[in-house]
């Protein structure tokens, strides 16, 4: 696919897929929403990645749906996606609660940073939550944004906030759509550290070589699946699976390599399954 909107950077088993509309601050379209899909299959399905952060170019992550595309559905009195008919799907085939925009990242066999380089506003907001994990520079602004607007919560923030920061500071966030910045989400629990300007996409790349260097690709896949499957299920399902995964891969190469670095006080050299 030809990126306009979107562009990729794969070092060292780190992939950035940049979110490349900074005249607009890298607002939502269709286009971007069919790209960014497209990016996340690839790189899920390219040996090569083992981590990918999402950011933007310029100052913006993603300040949401672009402004003309709004107005566009306001006289158009609906909603239009502007998107084809057949879309990529990163993550498919893992659990039917992932197959959805956002949520099919759950899917996905690699984690997932947000790097939040600037605001973000309604569906930038709920990208960045559907992340694993989320680094922020300092006093950058973000919004829920759709209270405003006369629209329902986005994309599944209703359902994924709660679990963020809890229910009444989800509350707080999705009933008033006010501002809030880096800082308060920080103190909140929707990003896990506010980092200096300059440093967030180093921090970030520094962050997720020490995790793909200490934990085996395998382990990182099943962990991520075991958590976002066991926010929809009971406690005993979810021990019963642990139980089967630890007999499984404890049979891989992986596992013996891991216990000969730990005996060994060195660094492991993954295989991959």
């Amino acid at each position: 696919m030809e990126l306009k909107t979107t562009c990729l950077e794969i070092d060292d088993g780190i992939a950035t897929l940049w979110l490349n509309r900074p005249h607009r601050m890298n607002a939502w379209t269709g286009r971007m929403h069919t790209e960014y899909r497209w990016c996340l299959k690839a790189l899920d399905e390219n040996p090569d990645v083992r981590a990918i952060v999402v950011t933007g170019v310029g100052k913006g992550f993603c300040v949401g749906g672009d402004s003309e595309a709004l107005e566009g559905h306001s006289k158009r009195g609906g909603y239009d996606p502007g998107t084809p008919a057949v879309l990529a799907e990163p993550g498919s085939g893992v659990a039917p609660e992932f197959e959805a925009s956002f949520a099919y990242q759950f899917g996905m066999t690699k984690p997932i940073i947000a790097a939040l380089n600037g605001p973000a506003a309604g569906v930038g907001l709920a990208m960045a939550c559907f992340a694993d994990l989320r680094f922020a520079a300092p006093g950058k602004r973000f919004t829920t944004a759709h209270g405003k607007l006369n629209l329902p919560a986005e994309y599944g923030l209703s359902w994924i906030l709660p679990r963020i920061v809890g229910l009444t500071r989800a509350n707080d966030l999705l009933l008033t759509s006010r501002v809030f910045t880096s800082e308060e989400a920080a103190a909140m629990g929707l990003v896990n550290e506010v980092v200096a300007e300059g440093a967030l996409l180093e921090h970030t790349y520094d962050y997720a070589r020490r995790m793909i260097g200490a934990v085996s690709p395998n382990s990182l896949k099943q962990t991520r699946w075991q958590v976002y499957r066991d926010l929809h299920r009971d406690a005993a399902s979810a021990v019963r699976e642990s139980e089967t995964l630890i007999n499984d891969m404890m049979r891989q190469a992986d596992y013996r390599e891991g216990v000969r670095a730990f005996l060994e006080k060195r660094n492991p050299r993954w295989k991959g399954e």
